[in-house]
């Protein structure tokens, strides 16, 4: 054997070993110890239509992060305001993205504007025609920083609701942003839907809040709200007689403690009450936070607050350092490791909300993998029936590099770690059609270059090099169509993209390299007279 066909063979042969490789982790459920350290396991994910599970599309309402955002800068102007003693009538949120300022003092009005454009870049500040003969301002956050900030929340969502579903436990998710700001969440194989949805949805916001126990709480419910409190809710809920209740609770608005700094929430057993209840750790800023509220605090009520809800609001007896607090609560095991879940991965920086929900059952899954599966089976059969019967022995040649390509196929699912779904066997059910399709152009040059009394060599030769150009203009227009279909689609078409691009990638190796090697062994090595075309 020449060496330039050896090292041919010697290449299709570590391409197969590759695939085979690459197929064994989807194949085997069990592999050795020692596979996982020097070979690959990623293997084929099944999509939702396959085995079944969850399929959503969530939007991030961003403009809330915006007004949370412009909330919070109108805190730090409160602080900064009573810090250089700028005396104030009216300080607030306008709309999502302005703030109205009235100062009292006209000779405030230029040190004030020095300390905001120093301080507040994101900001436009603008002076308006006072109604009361005062300074009045309008502070406009800027489009550039409202689109980083509707961004930054997008992002954060998609971080924030992958690392709960990696904690829920969910095996093989899928979990990618869609449009400016959407988010498609797939989850297979799952049991626990609404349990997943609520988990996925929860924004999540923990805060420490001071009970207002200088003024009446009743008073504060029939609309007199002393400034700078607000009213939240204790949901309780009697098991016995499945009323819900309400208690209201006069609080602080401002958070003297917020779930940023947590850095680990962990489910404990209440031994006494054999109740289950989360305890809370803090990193280093927020355990020095912690010690200082309960510090200053003792004697007070300090409520803790979920999602302007309130869960309890225990006395503050001492000093608490550590950097560690719990949450109790008539919690359930399920809803106390649920909250303990979205509380490790963070909060939500905008609420979500639902815009397409699928779920798919998993018979439906196992129905759809045996028709595809049979499918495939039957179109590759007739496949190959008729490219033996049609060509002869060149027929048989295309039918073991069509058998390969399905194997290559397969092996760069894995390889790239796709997920295979229905429309995924639509395309290499149609690759397997257009796998032969080259070697057919090959076989009828062949055919023309023979009947023109060539040698079987030279018609061979001339077969190949004259079908090449062909061949690749065919293929490559068919993969820039896939390319983009994979690049602009969603779901279905991107799982359709994905088998034809590799399919029609392998299938050039196939006929053009694989076939031309056998070819070449034929009638160069071994040297036949006849061609079998």
């Amino acid at each position: 054997m020449s060496s330039k066909l050896t090292w041919r063979v010697v290449i299709i042969v570590f391409t197969v070993l590759g695939a085979l490789i690459y197929l064994i982790p989807s194949i085997s459920q069990k592999l050795p110890p020692w596979w996982s350290k020097i070979m690959p396991t990623e293997k084929i994910h099944l999509g939702l239509d396959l085995q079944g599970g969850m399929h959503l599309v969530l939007e991030v309402e961003a403009i809330k992060a915006v007004e949370s955002d412009v909330e919070r800068i109108v805190e730090e102007l409160k602080h900064d305001l009573r810090k250089n003693k700028f005396r104030y009538q009216d300080l607030k949120r306008v709309g999502t993205d302005k703030i109205s300022l009235i100062l009292l003092r006209e000779e405030d009005s230029q040190p004030f504007r020095e300390m905001f454009e120093a301080n507040y870049p994101d900001f436009e500040l603008k002076e308006m025609p006072g109604q009361t003969g005062r300074p009045s301002f309008e502070l406009m956050l800027r489009p550039k920083a409202r689109d980083h900030i509707m961004k930054m929340a997008v992002e954060q969502a998609l971080e924030t609701i992958r690392n709960r579903v990696d904690q829920f436990g969910v095996s093989e998710p899928d979990i990618r942003p869609q449009g400016r700001n959407r988010i498609l969440v797939q989850l297979p194989g799952i049991k626990e839907p609404e349990r997943a949805k609520k988990l996925i949805g929860k924004t999540a916001l923990l805060e420490f809040k001071l009970v207002d126990e200088d003024h009446s709480v009743e008073e504060a419910v029939k609309g007199n709200m002393p400034p700078g409190d607000e009213i939240l809710y204790k949901v309780g809920y009697d098991p016995k007689t499945g009323r819900v209740h309400k208690i209201p609770y006069l609080l602080k608005r401002r958070a003297l403690l917020t779930g940023q700094y947590i850095t680990d929430a962990r489910v404990q057993i209440d031994t006494q009450y054999n109740e289950p209840y989360v305890t809370l750790s803090f990193d280093r800023k927020g355990a020095r936070l912690f010690e200082k509220i309960t510090g200053d605090n003792i004697g007070k009520r300090l409520a803790i607050v979920l999602d302007n809800k309130v869960n309890s609001a225990p006395v503050i007896q001492d000093k608490i350092s550590g950097g560690r607090a719990q949450i109790t609560g008539r919690f359930t095991m399920e809803e106390a490791r649920d909250l303990a879940i979205v509380l490790r991965a963070g909060a939500l920086p905008a609420p979500v909300k639902i815009l397409e929900e699928r779920t798919v059952g998993p018979s439906l899954g196992r129905d759809s993998i045996h028709k595809g599966l049979v499918s495939m089976v039957v179109g590759g059969l007739v496949v190959i029936v008729f490219m033996g019967v049609y060509y002869a022995l060149s027929g048989l040649i295309a039918d073991v590099a069509l058998l390969l390509n399905i194997l290559f196929i397969m092996a760069g699912l894995a390889f790239f770690g796709a997920t295979l779904t229905l429309p995924g066997i639509a395309g290499i059910i149609l690759t397997i059609g257009m796998s032969v399709d080259a070697n057919v152009l090959i076989f009828e040059r062949i055919r023309e270059e023979a009947r023109l009394g060539k040698t079987p060599r030279a018609a061979i030769d001339a077969g190949y090099s004259k079908a090449l150009v062909t061949i690749l203009d065919a293929n490559m227009t068919t993969l820039i169509a896939a390319l983009v279909l994979f690049q602009f689609g969603t779901g279905p078409v991107r799982g359709f993209a994905v088998t034809l691009s590799i399919g029609i990638i392998s299938s050039l190796f196939t006929a053009i390299f694989v076939s031309r090697v056998i070819f070449d062994y034929l009638y160069l090595q071994r040297r036949m007279k006849k061609l079998s075309i």
